[in-house]
């Protein structure tokens, strides 16, 4: 009996040390080289490294689609196909097909495919954050993903934010009949805006394991991006695929798409220029091939399939639109970029004798009385104006008329005189005066290629407002900026974007006026782009 009490308490006691040793040990953290790692995360087709960096991590290059190669080529895009072990995401990844320009890094032309690529910026820690999608912009035959680094905006706005390439030029959006009969939307031409729609489906299915939300995705982009954006809010096939869009300088031609059999007739005429006669022989064609014979064309969204039924000012103004706020705006001085890239970059700037003749040829005999030329500091400056006020800020006050009827929309104008040209621009030798031109409002928000801009003290300070202004946008769906007055609904005011010395942000009323919008409203005169 003492020996079975004895032997029983022992077991006992060993029992108890082993509990007390097990305790102990789940209580100690577990070593970091077992702890789950940040910067692995399975995606759908499988598992991505990225990298971290001074603001949080990053993961660049994620294939969101499978290759549009061979027989991929003019087709919709197809679920990526999944791979084993974990896959590298530290670089950017190839550029979709487009020639050289004057960006940085675009020096040469890209001849790449394989490019449905997306990056994904997330500040550290594993709470579902708002997301922002960018959509470059480029003409729809320029640019990619890699355009913009919005690292440091995602940490100071506490966004997930997504970039992404798409399709461009003929390789995005090429139709022809033969196509249509192979297109699940049943008009080609739209390849790119659905690479975009690929993308977003790619967010709503894996932004989660990222620490994004995906049930608060915004869309955004600038110029192309931003029309694609205008495209993306009148597309019954994206609805439910975000829930806010941010258009800057895209509503130009008023978003519209080319008519189906507009673009129909453009891909015969592409395809006679390469001499082909039918699809086999097309996609038997190089991307050099392509991409050479694709100028002179017009590249963009079709309408009449499931993609876009109707022009987008008519989905919005029906009510067919997606019901989303939108936060939209253009610059003050969109047009001087372009009149000194037709003009000034070519070493002929426009002279006070050519001006009557171009104004009348361009834009009509009563636009000409409306910019005289003794109002601007230069032909090139008057011309531009006139272009800018035609082509962008009078369609973005049109684009927010038809939006507030169907949704929240809150307007501004970027205003900033004095900034810094962007990126391409900077290096040129030209003291060309381009005001807040298209696209300089870019790097107030991102590392516009992925560089420092030269912003003074007070433009760094409209910066971080702007910045409060959009990622409040994107976590509320209102924009707000402490200390700063609130956006307009769009109907009869915006918000104009300045610096403290030239009066600090306010609201607008005079905005229609300064552009001369009741002519460009009314008149059936169009600027040519």
């Amino acid at each position: 009996m003492w020996r079975h009490h004895c032997g029983g308490e022992q077991v006992l006691r060993r029992l108890i040390t082993g509990l007390t040793a097990l305790a102990a040990a789940l209580m100690t953290p577990m070593p970091a080289q077992a702890a789950q790692d940040p910067l692995v995360v399975r995606t759908e087709a499988g598992r991505v490294r990225g990298e971290a960096t001074a603001e949080g991590r990053q993961f660049l290059g994620i294939p969101y689609a499978q290759p549009p190669v061979a027989k991929l080529r003019w087709k919709d895009p197809r679920p990526v196909r999944p791979w084993q072990g974990v896959r590298t995401a530290q670089d950017f990844r190839n550029r979709c097909v487009q020639g050289a320009s004057w960006d940085p890094g675009y020096e040469r032309p890209s001849h790449t495919e394989d490019c449905l690529d997306l990056n994904v910026y997330a500040p550290e820690g594993s709470v579902r954050r708002p997301v922002m999608v960018w959509l470059h912009g480029g003409g729809l035959t320029a640019g990619a993903g890699e355009d913009v680094v919005p690292d440091t905006f995602a940490r100071q706005t506490g966004t997930v934010v997504v970039t992404i390439n798409y399709r461009l030029g003929a390789m995005g959006y090429l139709a022809t009949a033969g196509l249509d009969d192979e297109a699940r939307d049943g008009v080609s031409g739209n390849f790119g805006m659905l690479d975009q729609q690929a993308a977003l489906r790619w967010v709503r299915a894996n932004i989660g394991r990222f620490g994004g939300d995906p049930g608060r995705v915004t869309i955004a982009g600038e110029s192309a991006g931003g029309r694609s954006v205008c495209t993306q809010l009148a597309s019954p096939t994206g609805k439910g695929l975000f829930r806010a869009g941010i258009v800057e300088s895209g509503a130009y031609g008023d978003c519209a798409a080319r008519t189906h059999d507009t673009a129909v007739d453009q891909g015969a005429a592409f395809m006679e220029k390469l001499g082909c006669a039918s699809l086999v022989c097309l996609r038997g064609k190089s991307a050099e091939e392509v991409l050479a014979a694709q100028r002179g064309f017009d590249w963009g969204p079709v309408t009449g399939g499931d993609f876009l039924p109707v022009q987008p000012a008519e989905a919005f103004t029906k009510g067919a639109a997606a019901r989303v706020p939108v936060l939209n705006g253009a610059n003050k001085d969109e047009g001087r970029m372009f009149a000194f890239a037709q003009f000034d970059n070519n070493g002929t700037p426009l002279t006070a004798e050519q001006y009557p003749q171009v104004m009348r040829a361009v834009f009509g005999e009563s636009v000409l009385e409306r910019y005289p030329l003794s109002a601007y500091p230069s032909p090139s400056v008057a011309y531009g104006t006139a272009m800018g006020d035609a082509q962008f800020a009078c369609p973005a006050l049109r684009l927010d008329d038809v939006l507030a009827a169907r949704g929240p929309v809150y307007a501004y104008e970027f205003a900033d005189r004095t900034s810094p040209p962007f990126a391409s621009l900077r290096n040129l030798d030209t003291d060309f005066d381009f005001g807040a031109t298209h696209v300089n409002e870019v790097q107030y928000l991102f590392k516009h290629f992925g560089l420092d801009s030269p912003l003074n003290a007070e433009q760094r300070v409209l910066a971080r407002q702007m910045v409060q202004y959009w990622g409040s946008f994107i976590r509320d769906g209102v924009p707000r900026a402490a200390g700063q007055p609130s956006l307009p609904d769009g109907r009869d005011a915006v918000l104009s974007l300045r610096t403290a010395s030239a009066g600090g942000n306010v609201v607008s009323t005079t905005v229609r006026d300064e552009h001369q919008c009741n002519l460009w409203d009314t008149s059936a005169v169009t600027a040519s782009r």
